[in-house]
């Protein structure tokens, strides 16, 4: 990851800072669903469904696709697709780098 303004520009709003810490611990944090449907999408479907945080959000799915499709270019989610359905996860190794590279730069 190559630190830019983009991905400032990412975390400069609560929503989208939400959906990282709500994918932190997607367990706990997204309750539209049975923990056992989160743990099901997390491990077979390598994330969680855009549908689910479209609803914690309480935004338009347009909207919050736009969000994690920002967060993606910028290497903090990572997505996959299954059918017509997108999960999304953080992307540890992104996040990772972002903070030594933090940490060296600034």
């Amino acid at each position: 990851m190559i630190l830019n303004v983009n991905v400032f520009k990412a975390l400069s709003n609560q929503t989208r800072l939400d959906i990282l810490k709500w994918l932190k611990n997607p367990e706990e944090e997204i309750t539209s669903v049975s923990c056992e449907t989160v743990r099901f999408m997390m491990t077979e479907r390598g994330g969680i469904c855009v549908q689910d945080l479209v609803k914690k959000a309480g935004l338009a799915q347009s909207t919050v696709s736009s969000y994690l499709s920002m967060m993606e270019k910028c290497d903090l989610l990572v997505s996959e697709r299954h059918g017509k359905w997108t999960y999304y996860r953080r992307n540890e190794a992104g996040i990772q780098s972002l903070r030594s590279q933090i940490r060296e730069e600034l």
